[in-house]
Parts: C-alpha cells; structure tokens; sequence
C-alpha cells in the first residue's frame, strides 16, 4: 500500500509517517517508481506506535515495542525491554501523582487558612 492508504487506515497523516520513517521506527519499501510502499505489518507498527503515544510513551519511548514486533512478536510487549519501558512510565507517573498530590494538600491548607480569616467565606 502506499503512503496514503496507510496514512488513513492508521488514523494519521503522511508526514507522521515520514518522521516516523526518519527517525528509524518505520522501514518503507521503494517501488519501481521510487514510491513508498507498505505491508500489512508496517500498519501494525503504526497502531502500535500511535496506541503508545496516546497513553504517554514517547516516540523514543516505542523503540522497544516497534522491535519487539519486527522480532516477530505476536504482541509489542511481548519482550522485556517493552515490559522495562512500561514499568520506568509506570514509576514516573507515579511520581508525578505525588508531587500533584503534595500540591493539592498545600493548596486545600492555604485555602483553609484563608478561610478562617474571612470566615463569611463558604467553606470547602
């Protein structure tokens, strides 16, 4: 299939597989023509690689997954540098989650304090 028809049956655009292709994640065939051509297996890289993104993996991010699949995986995760890449995500968003959550206190803490000052204030 060429550079269009992937494009659309993977949810995206020409130049995201360009970049895609530039940065090593996606390996097209020449035509004849010198058009680019892609396989089946080139859409599932795709899917795989805009799934990864959507949950917050970076592009660098599904290097492992992208070649897990070329391996001839049945699934991206299926090997351990997949597995290593979800577990240091895994630990960043938890790391994230309390410093959100050390925010949220000190802010409800001041909001309380505020509060007791200007008590015709409606509580939280």
């Amino acid at each position: 299939m060429r550079i269009g028809e992937l494009a659309r049956r993977a949810g995206t655009t020409t130049r995201a597989l360009r970049f895609y292709e530039s940065q090593g994640l996606l390996r097209a065939q020449r035509s004849a023509n010198g058009y680019r051509d892609y396989g089946e297996d080139d859409l599932r890289l795709v899917t795989e690689i805009r799934a990864l993104q959507t949950v917050g993996l970076t592009l660098d991010d599904t290097r492992p997954f992208v070649e897990c699949l070329r391996a001839g995986n049945p699934a991206g995760d299926a090997c351990s540098d997949s597995i290593e890449v979800y577990r240091r995500k895994l630990a960043e968003v938890d790391a994230c989650l309390e410093r959100l959550a050390a925010v949220r206190a000190e802010l409800a803490g001041k909001l309380t304090d505020a509060l007791a000052r200007h008590p015709c204030q409606e509580q939280p």
